[in-house]
């Protein structure tokens, strides 16, 4: 999952909102250098990876990118699937994104300075440029590929991503709903995650 799923699945509390969104920066056991309750963001940032990188729908996900992307599908998946949260917010979340976003943006700044280098120095842009609106439309998602293969090792295929999107964003769509559910359920009831949902029998 990407910024906007692992944020929203962080539920209630800032801590763990702050552990999980630094996530994929604290490396092996450096969780321990952080309170209690951001250690709990961090581990469940890991521990969503893990559930969703075995997810049987996921998989089928990734195999319309893999012929180009390789193991570097799951990547567009995830900035994928939070376009499709942002799409379908409604469906999960009683709080306007647009208002969610803004009390986002507001912990991150009170918690700018316990955040490792590498996140302080892209937390900024991600505030200023509103990079989760970015991924609400099939054109920026197609200008972070573009640039993310400029300065990482992520191919430069977005040509293809998007004719993958343009062949199958109905089924992508219909395989992002399904899978979504299973993820909220696993946070609440498997890591006592707290979250407001638009509709709670989304937990049964």
């Amino acid at each position: 999952m990407n910024y906007l799923a692992h944020i929203f699945l962080s539920g209630i509390d800032e801590e763990i909102l702050i552990g999980n969104f630094i996530g994929d920066y604290v490396k092996g056991k450096d969780y321990n250098k952080y309170p209690h309750d951001i250690r709990k963001g961090i581990l469940l940032h890991r521990r969503i990876d893990t559930f969703t990188d075995n997810h049987k729908i996921v998989s089928q996900s990734k195999s319309y990118f893999a012929p180009r992307y390789k193991k570097y599908a799951g990547i567009i998946i995830d900035i994928l699937y939070d376009h499709f949260l942002a799409i379908n917010w409604d469906k999960y979340s009683p709080q306007p994104l647009d208002e969610f976003k803004e009390e986002v943006f507001a912990s991150l700044k009170r918690n700018y300075a316990v955040m490792p280098e590498r996140v302080r120095f892209f937390v900024p842009s991600f505030i200023q440029n509103d990079w989760i609106n970015v991924y609400s439309s099939i054109d920026g998602i197609i200008m972070v590929l573009s640039r993310m293969a400029m300065r990482t090792t992520l191919p430069d295929e977005s040509e293809f991503a998007r004719e993958v999107l343009r062949k199958y964003y109905i089924q992508l769509q219909s395989e992002f709903l399904t899978y979504f559910p299973d993820i909220i359920r696993y946070v609440v009831n498997s890591q006592g995650i707290i979250i407001h949902l638009h509709d709670n029998s989304i937990l049964n």
